[in-house]
C-alpha cells in the first residue's frame, strides 16, 4: 500500500475544496450577507470597459449617492477596504507640512492621525477618553488656535460605540473655511449621515457592515469644494493607485483605464445598495435603532452595563462591559464553539474589557439579539457571573416591539 508523507497529506487536503460553516456574524464586521447579495457573486464576469459593466458602475454610483445622500458627481466606490478610503481622503486632501485637526476617541480616531502623519501632514489632536465623547467647544477652540484647515472626525467609533455630531462640525466654518474630512465605516447604510445637509466634504465607509456587502470595496464621496482643493495641490498625490482624480476618470464618462476593476464585488455592491433602498432608509435606520436598542435592554436585564451612554450610543456596535472576573476570551471562545456565534473583543486600552457586538445590515434581526441574549445567560453564569433576575430576552422582546 502507497503510503502518503505528512507533507503530502497535508498538500491532499490542501487541494479539496474549502467549506466553511455558516456563522452568526455579531461581531464588528463582517457581518452576514443576504442570500439575494451572495447571488450576485456568482454572475458572469465582465470585463472592465464591458458597456454593460459600465451601465452596472453608474448605478452603482447613482445608488449611493442616496445611501450618502448627496449630490456629489464622485462618489464611487475604492477597490480595497475601509482603510483605502481612509487613506485615498488623506492621500488626496492632506499636503506636506499642512496642519490637520484629528478628533481622537478610539481607535480609528488614532489611525487617522497616524495617516495624516505618514502622508506628511501634521496632526494637531483634539482628544477624549475612549467610550467619552469629544467636547465639541474644545474642538472649536483648538481648531480656531491652529492654522488647519483640513479637519477629520470619526462618525461612528467601531473601537468603542460612539457616535459623534457631525452635524456640529460645519459651525467651524464660522471660524474658517474647513474641508470637512468624516468616517462613516459603521454608520453608512445604518444611521442617518446626511452628507450634504452636514456640509461634509468628504466621506469613506465599507461594503461589510452596515451596507451588507463582502469585504473588499470602500465607497467614498467627495464634495466639489474637496476636489478644488485636490486639483490645487502644490505636489502630485503620491498614492497612484489611491489618486482621485485618476481613479474618477474611470468611473465617469471619460472612461480611462485606471485597474481591473474587482467585478463580482460590485455586482454584490450593487445589490445590496439596491436593497438598502427597496427597504428604505429610515425604515432601515429605525431596525437598526429598535434591535440595538432590545439588545441593551437584554443585556442590562442580565445586570451588565453598556461602555457608552445612551445618548451617543451607536446602533451597529454595541461595547458591553466585561463583568469583572469574566475571562473575555473564554466566553467569546464559547459563544464560537458551543453556539456558532461571533462576537468581537476590544481594541487598544479597552482590550479585555468590552465585547463588542454588532447588529448590522442583514444581522440587525430580532432573532440575533434573542440568540445572543441566551447563548449570553447560559455562558456567564457557569464563568462566575451571576446574572439578574429579569429575563433578558422578556426585556429584549419589550423594548424591540
Amino acid at each position: 500500500m502507497l503510503r502518503l508523507s505528512p507533507r503530502q497529506v497535508r498538500i491532499s487536503a490542501m487541494t479539496q475544496p474549502f467549506h466553511p460553516p455558516q456563522r452568526i456574524l455579531l461581531g464588528p464586521g463582517p457581518s452576514n450577507i443576504d442570500p439575494r447579495v451572495l447571488q450576485a457573486l456568482v454572475k458572469p464576469i465582465l470585463g472592465y470597459l464591458d458597456p454593460l459593466y459600465l451601465d452596472c458602475l453608474d448605478e452603482i454610483q447613482s445608488l449611493l449617492r442616496s445611501v450618502f445622500e448627496t449630490e456629489n458627481r464622485v462618489t464611487l466606490s475604492v477597490s480595497g477596504t475601509g482603510g483605502s478610503g481612509m487613506e485615498a481622503c488623506i492621500a488626496n486632501l492632506v499636503e506636506d507640512g499642512e496642519e490637520v485637526l484629528v478628533c481622537v476617541n478610539g481607535f480609528f480616531g488614532q489611525r487617522l492621525a497616524e495617516l495624516v502623519q505618514r502622508w506628511g501632514g501634521k496632526p494637531i489632536r483634539v482628544e477624549a477618553e475612549w467610550g467619552q465623547p469629544l467636547d465639541m467647544e474644545r474642538v472649536r477652540q483648538v481648531f480656531k488656535d491652529c492654522k488647519a484647515r483640513l479637519v477629520t472626525m470619526v462618525h461612528a467609533e467601531t473601537s468603542t460605540g460612539m457616535r459623534q455630531p457631525i452635524e456640529e462640525l460645519r459651525s467651524l466654518r464660522d471660524i474658517r473655511d474647513a474641508i470637512l474630512i468624516v468616517d462613516t465605516v459603521t454608520s453608512l447604510g445604518a444611521h442617518p449621515v446626511r452628507i450634504d445637509r452636514n456640509e461634509i466634504d468628504a466621506s469613506y465607509s465599507c461594503t461589510q457592515k452596515g451596507i451588507g456587502a463582502p469585504p473588499g470595496l470602500s465607497p467614498v464621496t467627495f464634495s466639489e469644494r474637496a476636489l478644488e482643493k485636490i486639483r490645487s495641490r502644490k505636489s502630485v498625490c503620491r498614492s497612484w493607485y489611491l489618486d482621485v482624480q485618476l481613479v474618477d476618470k474611470y468611473w465617469s464618462s471619460e472612461r480611462v483605464y485606471h485597474h481591473t476593476s474587482p467585478a463580482l464585488m460590485n455586482y454584490a455592491l450593487r445589490e445590496a445598495l439596491a436593497m438598502i433602498l427597496e427597504e428604505g432608509l429610515e425604515a432601515r435606520w429605525r431596525r437598526h435603532e429598535r434591535n440595538s436598542r432590545a439588545f441593551v435592554a437584554g443585556i442590562e436585564a442580565m445586570g451588565l452595563k453598556m461602555l457608552v451612554a445612551p445618548e451617543p450610543r451607536l446602533w451597529t456596535l454595541n461595547a458591553v462591559r466585561i463583568p469583572e472576573g469574566v475571562d473575555d476570551a473564554r466566553v467569546r471562545s464559547r459563544l464560537l464553539n458551543e453556539h456558532n456565534i461571533e462576537v468581537g473583543g476590544g481594541l487598544g486600552s479597552l482590550r479585555g474589557k468590552i465585547w463588542r457586538v454588532g447588529l448590522m445590515g442583514a444581522g440587525s434581526t430580532e432573532n440575533n439579539v434573542l440568540l445572543l441574549l441566551s447563548a449570553l445567560q447560559k455562558i456567564l453564569p457557569q464563568e462566575g457571573f451571576r446574572i439578574g433576575a429579569s429575563g433578558a430576552s422578556a426585556a429584549a422582546l419589550a423594548l424591540g416591539s
